[in-house]
């Protein structure tokens, strides 16, 4: 008999570099999990590259980033668990929606398309890129006071500078114009298949002092997944924010998600006859 590890593949959202996932991928790692963190298209190796190269990443779309990581997914002989945060939480839904994946965990999603509630503070927070209509085909930086309200605002000041001059990198504007104009567009690319019933099981995490995607936002993705006979499951975090992927708290949220998967019949180790 051999044993192979399932693998678990990170995505991540704007502002924040594929690198942020590291210690997920350590904790994942030591559970028996395969992890990789993938960059976006044009995403450079390292932090301090990607923010001298900003211009590599400006133009991308929700489905070149879909594309990108399909294909990513399509290359493994197993099928993976995807977990993924903002951005990345949608692609995780598009992905799986597809039918790839053998599981999916969005925390703190971007909105897909039919969510309607838009609350001020979500607004607040894209007024950096959505300000301004050219940033559509521009990678845009966030300023350490941007990242503190929408990241940073349920951690202390210090944690968010921390977190800023650590992981943040400039990003594609044109992802936040498309889903937020998705309930326009006939044929948005933040529309996600909610009505698949043989996709894998979706667990949607929603930190509830959230100013970059609201709680009130994903309660509503949750409900939009009303029709299908997949699991769907929602897990709110009191007091968490947008950064509670790579704030202090963290390991109680990668716990959680650990306890779901297992709970999901999700196995370490696929075993293969030899």
């Amino acid at each position: 008999m051999a044993t192979n590890r399932t693998p678990v593949v990170f995505i991540h959202g704007l502002w924040l570099h594929a690198s942020s996932w590291r210690p997920w991928m350590e904790l994942f790692a030591s559970q028996g999990f395969e992890p990789v963190a993938p960059g976006w298209p044009g995403e450079a190796p390292t932090v301090e590259e990607a923010r001298r190269q900003p211009e590599a990443v400006a133009g991308f779309g929700i489905d070149d980033v879909t594309d990108h990581y399909a294909d990513i997914i399509r290359g493994f002989d197993r099928e993976p668990v995807i977990v993924g945060h903002s951005f990345g939480g949608l692609i995780t839904q598009k992905l799986l929606g597809m039918g790839l994946g053998r599981a999916g965990v969005a925390i703190d999603p971007a909105q897909i398309k039919g969510v309607k509630p838009l609350p001020f503070a979500q607004l607040r927070s894209g007024f950096p890129v959505l300000g301004s209509p050219g940033n559509k085909k521009k990678a845009v930086s966030l300023t350490a006071k941007q990242f503190r309200y929408g990241f940073g605002n349920a951690i202390s000041q210090d944690e968010s500078d921390q977190l800023f001059e650590k992981w943040t990198i400039p990003s594609p504007g044109r992802p936040l114009f498309e889903a937020a104009f998705a309930n326009f567009a006939k044929n948005s690319p933040a529309a996600v298949n909610t009505g698949n019933a043989t996709r894998g099981p979706l667990l949607l995490v929603s930190g509830q002092e959230d100013h970059t995607v609201p709680d009130v936002v994903t309660r509503a993705a949750y409900k939009l997944y009303g029709d299908s006979t997949a699991v769907t499951d929602l897990k709110q975090f009191a007091d968490r924010g947008h950064s509670l992927t790579i704030d202090g708290g963290w390991p109680a949220v990668a716990d959680y998600t650990l306890g779901w998967l297992a709970r999901q019949g999700v196995q370490t180790r696929t075993e293969l006859a030899g």
